[in-house]
């Protein structure tokens, strides 16, 4: 590789060959993936495919070998000199949720990429071969059901996770699945596509979706663990529907005002859990009366709703289900609705590797990059190699305006620092 290299006002130097992959890549992926407004690459979609088809095209010009495996993820190898130890995986997905942005999952595949071209490029041989992944349908938004090409690398999915449906399209996950090339015959039997005990380690660069890198100024974050989650994709108020000015108060079976009291006795509930210093967020992102019925002059028979609490602790995750449960039914009972909850979804929580955090973080500091140990609020794929035990490692990129939506505002400047720990990082442990 050339000593060619940029550097950044606050003095780290960037590899130009880097910029110039991950600024080519973006570019082809805005171009073959937007859809007027952001990103659009649904997960087991025809767009998904053609990302992974830009990437691998991409990689085959860099000298480097490629190929789909069962789960009909792409996987780009830079062989070690002793094959037969256990690998190191690293990589991110490849798809988004409508209308998303550019950087969320494609930044850490990009990113994998660039450190095997890198080593292949200064010839570098590895004593352990380096897969890099770009990992099919990691978003919930499609199918409700999050991680589904990590989960079916490891037997992972149930076959209500396989029957789920998409809410446009009617098609069922298997379905989809089964579309782009996925082996559902092993899928189906839940049989294991990657034995972990042939996986070292697992390494994934990530934007961060929440605003903490931008707040404190660090280009680059050390993550800790990582939130899990229980989910309803759909909740069902039920009461009764009636004229808004013949039906008194104490008659009524109101299904807005039950649900807007069940979501304020949540948010309170919520409160006082973080005054005890637990780690808890709840969400309903989805919320409404049927638009077929609604009127201003109608007291409202049903609502629908979503239903979200995440946390780092599976204690505090059980606990506040109970909690949702138990207000559901004594609200119920009180304003003489029916809560009706469709099938109950979950992401376990992960902890990352001690070891890994220890080797990023000195290869930070070696960078002269800030080391700063920062929690995942959103779920990752990382969460799924680490709880099917392999030692598993993220490391967060600064982004500012959130994410899952278009104006996700990454400086390749701060990914060009991310790739440079990860390389250093993964180099002192493959060498």
């Amino acid at each position: 590789m050339s000593v060619a290299a940029i550097e950044r006002p606050n003095g780290f130097v960037g590899n130009v060959e880097d910029r110039a992959l991950a600024e080519a890549l973006f570019d082809a992926l805005k171009q073959a993936t937007g859809d007027g407004i952001g990103i659009t690459r649904e997960a087991y979609g025809p767009k998904e495919s053609e990302a992974l088809d830009i990437v691998e095209a991409r990689a085959r010009e860099l000298g480097l070998a490629t190929e789909r495996d069962a789960g009909a993820n792409l996987v780009v190898t830079l062989e070690g000199s002793e094959p037969d130890l256990p690998f190191l995986a690293c990589g991110s997905h490849l798809d988004s949720v409508p209308q998303g942005g550019n950087f969320d999952g494609a930044a850490g595949v990009i990113a994998g990429l660039a450190v095997i071209a890198g080593f292949r490029a200064e010839g570098f041989v590895p004593r352990r071969t380096i897969k890099v992944y770009g990992l099919r349908g990691e978003e919930s938004s499609r199918f409700g059901r999050a991680y589904m090409g990590s989960s079916a690398l490891f037997g992972k999915l149930s076959a209500a996770d396989l029957a789920a449906k998409d809410a446009r399209a009617g098609r069922t996950l298997a379905q989809c699945m089964a579309d782009v090339g996925v082996d559902m015959g092993r899928v189906s039997k839940g049989e294991p596509l990657l034995d972990p005990t042939a996986v070292f380690a697992w390494i994934e660069l990530h934007i961060e979706q929440g605003p903490v890198l931008v707040a404190r100024d660090l280009p680059v974050g050390i993550v800790t663990g990582i939130r899990g989650n229980i989910r309803h994709r759909t909740v069902e108020c039920v009461g009764e529907a009636g004229h808004s000015g013949a039906v008194p108060r104490w008659l009524r079976r109101d299904a807005v005002f039950a649900t807007a009291e069940l979501i304020t006795h949540l948010d309170r509930h919520w409160r006082t859990l973080l005054e005890r210093g637990r780690d808890v967020v709840v969400t309903s992102g989805v919320f409404g009366t049927d638009p077929q019925e609604h009127a201003i002059a109608r007291i409202p028979g049903r609502v629908n709703f979503s239903f979200e609490v995440r946390s780092q602790s599976r204690e505090t995750l059980e606990a506040f289900y109970d909690l949702f449960l138990s207000e559901c039914g004594m609200i119920g009972e009180e304003r003489g609705v029916d809560f009706k909850l469709d099938r109950r979804l979950e992401a376990e929580p992960a902890v990352m590797d001690a070891g890994w955090i220890a080797r990023l973080k000195s290869a930070a500091r070696d960078l002269g990059l800030p080391d700063e140990e920062i929690p995942s609020g959103a779920g990752h794929d990382s969460a799924v190699f680490a709880n099917a035990g392999i030692p598993s490692a993220m490391l967060f990129v600064r982004n500012e305006h959130g994410s899952h939506n278009p104006h996700e505002a990454m400086e390749i400047d701060d990914l060009l620092a991310g790739i440079a720990v990860m390389r250093a990082a993964i180099r002192e442990a493959v060498r």
